[in-house]
C-alpha cells in the first residue's frame, strides 16, 4: 500500500477511534500532500510524500527549539507529539554501521578520492539513505571520509 493510501486509512481509523490529536496531525499531513498535488499538478508518489514528511519533521524540530527557548513547553510538547506520529510513516532509520558501509560503498563506486568529489558521492548516497538518515550528518561523515582518504 502506498503511503498516501495508508494515510487515508489511518485518518478513517483515527476518526472512528475519536483520537483528536492524531487525527489533527494526519489531516495536516494530508493537507501538505494535497497542496503539493495542487501546486505541481501531479499525483504525489511515495518519494514525494517522504520528502513532505521529512520537511514537516524538520519544521517541528526547529519549532521545538524555538518554543523551549521561549519557555513554551506546552507548545513544544505538542510539536513532539506530532513528530512521533509523523515518524511512524518514515522508513526504518539506518544504524551507524549500515550508514558507514553505504558511505564506503558509494566512495568506492564513484572512485572519489578528495573532498572535491563529495557531490558525486552524495548523488549516489541520497536515494539510498533518503528518509532513513539525517542528510546533514551523512554529509559530515562523507566529508570526514573523503578528508581522510
Amino acid at each position: 500500500m502506498s503511503l498516501k493510501g495508508r494515510l487515508q486509512d489511518d485518518v478513517k481509523q483515527a476518526m472512528r477511534a475519536r483520537e483528536r490529536e492524531r487525527l489533527a496531525t494526519l489531516r495536516l499531513i494530508q493537507a501538505e500532500v494535497s497542496q503539493y498535488e495542487v501546486d505541481e499538478r501531479r499525483e504525489a508518489d511515495d518519494d514525494t510524500v517522504l520528502t513532505i514528511l521529512n520537511r514537516m519533521l524538520k519544521q517541528r524540530r526547529d519549532s521545538i527549539d524555538q518554543y523551549r527557548k521561549g519557555g513554551r513547553d506546552d507548545l513544544a510538547d505538542r510539536e513532539a507529539a506530532e513528530i512521533a506520529i509523523i515518524e511512524t510513516y518514515m522508513p526504518e532509520p539506518l544504524d551507524e554501521t549500515a550508514l558507514d558501509r553505504l558511505i564506503s560503498e558509494a566512495i568506492a563506486e564513484t572512485g572519489a578520492a578528495a573532498p572535491g568529489d563529495m557531490g558525486k558521492v552524495m548523488g549516489v548516497l541520497k536515494p539510498r539513505v533518503f528518509g532513513r538518515a539525517d542528510m546533514g550528518a551523512v554529509s559530515q561523515k562523507v566529508r570526514a571520509a573523503l578528508g581522510n582518504s
